[in-house]
């Protein structure tokens, strides 16, 4: 690690924390203010990968593992109103999700930084994005894993509801995940304009150099 990797590193905790604040504060009926911050750890993850190479963006992504579990263990302390704020599971899904979905991404990026500038982002971030969602979701609302913290009553999130309101009838962890994902994948695109606005003048400051 040098120093030029350091502004990914803080940029990289920084939203992890916001997002493990935000997580908390509900957005309409399906996603919390959190789902709004979190995919932007995909955009930090593929301007190291373009600017500095795959080894510069694993080391974000674990540096913003750690700063993940460190929030998870502070928010297992603190008692909300149906118990901790963070259950096992969902420190597990969350860990797990992250580091799986953000090293997916530097490969499937690295895979693909020889086409066009906006075909690495875009597929990475989509591709990286679902696994997060789908690995999240399941581990810590599925019924089919209550297994893994008996204790955790997460029936609430197993209420068979109408999707996101008006589709066919699932599980309510099920429009939660779908409703999560929908904003990763238009967020996903939106990135597109600030990943090229910053490797842009990237470039033009190393040519000045």
């Amino acid at each position: 690690m040098t120093r030029a990797h350091i502004p990914g590193i803080i940029a990289m905790a920084n939203i992890v924390v916001a997002s493990n604040i935000l997580v908390q504060f509900l957005f309409g009926n399906w996603l919390t203010w959190g789902a709004f911050t979190y995919p932007l750890a995909f955009l930090v993850t593929d301007l190291m990968n373009r600017l500095y190479g795959p080894g510069p963006a694993r080391q974000v992504v674990f540096a913003g593992f750690v700063v993940g579990v460190f929030c998870s263990l502070v928010g297992t302390q603190i008692q909300g109103e149906f118990g901790p704020l963070v259950t096992f599971r969902i420190a597990l899904g969350s860990g797990l999700a992250f580091l799986t979905a953000q090293l997916l991404d530097v490969a499937v990026f690295d895979r693909m930084r020889s086409g066009a500038w906006w075909r690495a982002p875009l597929a990475s971030t989509l591709i990286g994005s679902s696994l997060d969602t789908a690995l999240f979701f399941t581990i810590a609302f599925s019924g089919a894993l209550s297994f893994l913290e008996p204790e955790n009553d997460v029936s609430w999130a197993g209420e068979m509801l109408p999707l996101l309101g008006s589709g066919p009838v699932v599980p309510l962890w099920v429009s939660l995940a779908v409703a999560d994902w929908m904003v990763k994948l238009a967020l996903a695109l939106i990135a597109l304009i600030p990943f090229r606005l910053i490797v842009q003048r990237f470039r033009e400051n190393a040519a000045l150099t």
